[in-house]
């Protein structure tokens, strides 16, 4: 059953407040954007402090737009400013925040969040054009800010946490521990995921299937700088090739609320998955039913549907515009429909956003 909550009275100068403070995040994350693309922030963690002047010389930058960038990140709290003048001041980011927005390997990571969020800039003209017909814009449209954004952001993450996740239940390791364990990673992207499975698991085979040809580049490169390509395969394919195949365990790691027909991706993996194979899907840890006013979550998953995962479903005629705030009753119509009896939800915990889900067949 749906519920909400009713919220608090608000004035016309609460709501004012509200979209200033609003202003005021768009401004910073366009800010933090333009560091991780210039490389400020990049050199500012490696090399250390500097002047405008100094950054500036290492970037190959302009110094005046540099220097006011500076003092916007220091005035925003994200820099610390020394006393000096405006030529000499010297500029320093901290540990934390050189963590936070640089370093691609560590679970604080959100420093390509901003280029995710630029990537909708330059195609409002086109979801808006969709929001009035019900078309869409395309993961490829949007282009790679937002392809390689997604799979910076998601990469720690499978790097570090997955394969202790999955071992955390004993069912789901009795299987991918299995000799010649064959596993199939649908909407794979760039490959991180079916990369730390292909580590986590070295006696297993895997396929990696997507529809984007430059994420399947990009996950072929990983996967050979890895050193796992002799067992890793990656397919420029449809789930529904799938069914060519028999798979031990099939994943699906935060991509069936994107795809136009997910009840079809599903029959497939089903009928490609072995008798006593696994199937897991992993997307948003959305609250169980809408409310209103909804938790943080909630509130950058409908950011991330309205303007990236929405638009792409619906790019594709027929949709079923699920949307990324597809919560478990959905996903259990899905399962249902595609054949499986029955969906659980394992017992992982602290992993980002992400929920775990074992289809039963």
């Amino acid at each position: 059953m749906t519920t909400t909550s009713r919220p608090a009275v608000l004035t016309a100068d609460d709501y004012s407040q509200k979209v200033f403070t609003a202003a005021l995040g768009a401004f910073e994350t366009l800010s933090l954007y333009a560091g991780d693309r210039l490389g400020w922030l990049r050199s500012l963690a490696a090399d250390g402090p500097a002047t405008a002047a100094e950054l500036a010389a290492r970037t190959v930058t302009n110094q005046r737009y540099c220097r006011e960038w500076l003092e916007m990140q220091a005035c925003f709290g994200n820099l610390v400013a020394d006393a000096g003048t405006v030529s000499d001041r010297r500029y320093t980011l901290p540990p934390g925040a050189a963590e936070a927005l640089t370093d691609e390997h560590s679970l604080a990571f959100l420093g390509s969040l901003p280029r995710l969020v630029a990537a909708v800039g330059p195609h409002l003209e086109k979801l808006l054009n969709a929001y009035r017909t019900g078309g869409g814009v395309s993961w490829g449209e949007l282009g790679a800010d937002a392809r390689e954004a997604q799979a910076a952001l998601n990469r720690p993450w499978f790097e570090s946490r997955l394969a202790p996740a999955l071992d955390s239940c004993d069912s789901v390791r009795s299987i991918l521990s299995r000799a010649n364990v064959r596993i199939a990673d649908v909407g794979c992207g760039a490959g991180w995921s079916t990369i730390a499975l292909a580590t986590a698991y070295p006696r297993a085979e895997l396929v990696g299937y997507d529809i984007d040809p430059p994420s399947i580049d990009m996950a072929r490169a990983a996967a050979a700088e890895a050193g796992v390509a002799d067992r890793v395969t990656f397919r420029l394919a449809s789930a529904d090739t799938m069914e060519e195949d028999r798979f031990d365990g099939v994943f699906a790691f935060e991509c069936l609320h994107d795809m136009p027909r997910p009840v079809e991706v599903l029959g497939s993996i089903r009928r490609s998955v072995r008798p006593d194979g696994l199937v897991i899907i992993m997307d948003e840890a959305v609250a169980p039913e809408f409310s209103a006013p909804g938790d943080e979550v909630d509130q950058i998953m409908y950011g991330y549907s309205m303007f990236i995962c929405l638009p792409d479903g619906l790019s594709s005629a027929p949709s079923a515009g699920t949307g990324t705030v597809m919560r478990q009753p959905v996903l259990d119509d899905y399962a249902t429909r595609a054949g499986f009896s029955s969906v659980e939800v394992l017992p992982i915990e602290d992993f980002s956003f992400f929920r775990f889900y074992r289809l039963h067949c």
